[in-house]
């Protein structure tokens, strides 16, 4: 393992230090929203603090209940970082800055107070948010259009940049309620913001994310989906800011709407997550004779709990080298499955195919090999999923062959 960086091959990048443009889009992103966060304490008053811990109170639920939807294939935290900050950061910022411009220079000159400040919400806001939040889901379909395997990771990666934009604009919501109602105004706005409807941004901004993850993976309609993805975002968000001048009715209906899409999201998470169990077991029987896979293991790779008992098991026997051993081989099987879905859709480079290949098997074995090195051979018994069969993780695992 010493040889190769585990983590830089799964993510399918060099190995070393963080990319220099990464840090930078860390850096500006973060400077964004100290500023939007200085606007806010600036004019916000005794408010401000209690509408920054009510927004940052549930952001850890709502980062942890969204990565339960990536388990098989974990996206990679820098990636998901940038997302989260880019959408805290630059989105926010910059809507900040164009909204208000639009609605002191555009809505309310031709339209009056009233009418220009609905027709600001209902059609400028989502367009320029949506436009703002996407531009990351764009720079990650154009410059790391390979991390992207499927439907759920573009989910996850809007999901990320939403919720890293709620929190910054429940900010100033919930600092406006108490300044201007006190608690119990305050109580109300939390109540439907913060417990009611958490993933409206994650939910609008997850159109943009399918049409980029459908461009990404897919042959035609590569400049058409993401367009109309963006645009299925803005129709969303503007829904939801229209039905807030409609009463209760206008948003019952909404909440209806986005619980439906909710459903449909989990649904698209859930069918992909089992097609991506059916691809572990059509590809990895090919790779049977290079003896870094067997019939025993292709059955634990394709269930999570399988996993999960799988990992507990080598902690038992080696502790966390073990168990991180373990991880390892387990992501790198389910990449090389998608890696092969990607050839079957003839958006893999044949050269890059073959290195990332290569990479990834080399990965697998050197994996197995850590685990076997820190597993001691007195404490090992065949592995629990194995049964009679055979299995690379038994104590004498077959040879493996030229990949290895």
């Amino acid at each position: 393992m010493a040889r190769i960086d585990p983590k830089a091959v799964l993510e399918g990048r060099l190995p070393g230090r963080p990319p220099v443009a990464l840090v930078m889009g860390l850096t500006v992103s973060s400077l964004c929203a100290l500023v939007a966060l200085a606007i806010d304490a600036l004019y916000g008053g005794a408010g401000f603090w209690v509408g920054v811990v009510l927004a940052i109170l549930p952001i850890p639920l709502l980062i942890a209940l969204v990565l339960t939807l990536d388990r098989m294939e974990p996206e990679p935290p820098r990636a998901l970082l940038f997302s989260f900050m880019w959408g805290a950061g630059v989105a926010v910022l910059g809507a900040l800055v164009l909204n208000t411009l639009g609605l002191l220079y555009v809505t309310v000159p031709i339209f009056g107070e009233v009418k220009g400040h609905f027709i600001s919400a209902t059609f400028g806001a989502p367009v320029i948010e949506e436009s703002l939040k996407g531009a990351v889901l764009f720079g990650l379909l154009w410059w790391r259009r390979n991390e992207i395997d499927g439907f759920a990771d573009g989910i996850m990666y809007a999901c990320m940049v939403g919720l890293g934009f709620a929190m910054m604009e429940n900010i100033t919501y919930y600092m406006r309620a108490f300044d201007q109602g006190g608690a119990q105004q305050l109580q109300a706005v939390f109540i439907l913001r913060g417990v009611v409807a958490p993933l409206s941004h994650p939910l609008f901004t997850s159109m943009t994310g399918i049409g980029v993850a459908w461009a990404a993976t897919h042959r035609r309609g590569r400049v058409l989906a993401p367009i109309l993805g963006l645009l299925g975002a803005m129709l969303l968000h503007g829904l939801w800011n229209g039905a807030a001048s409609m009463g209760l009715g206008g948003l019952g209906s909404v909440y209806l709407l986005d619980a439906v899409v909710l459903c449909g999201l989990l649904t698209v998470v859930f069918v992909e997550r089992h097609n991506t169990v059916k691809r572990i077991e059509h590809v990895l029987p090919m790779y049977e004779p290079t003896g870094l896979v067997t019939p025993a293991d292709i059955r634990m790779l394709r269930s999570i709990p399988a996993r999960r008992a799988a990992r507990r098991w080598a902690r038992t026997l080696g502790g966390r080298g073990a168990s991180k051993a373990m991880e390892d081989y387990q992501l790198a099987a389910t990449e090389l499955a998608l890696l092969h879905k990607r050839a079957e859709r003839g958006v893999a480079e044949p050269r890059w195919f073959e290195g990332r290949r290569d990479a990834l098997l080399s990965l697998m074995g050197l994996a197995r090999q850590a685990f076997l090195r820190t597993a001691p051979p007195e404490r090992r018994q065949g592995p629990p999923w194995a049964g009679p069969g055979p299995s690379g993780f038994s104590p004498q695992p077959p040879p493996a062959g030229p990949y290895h």
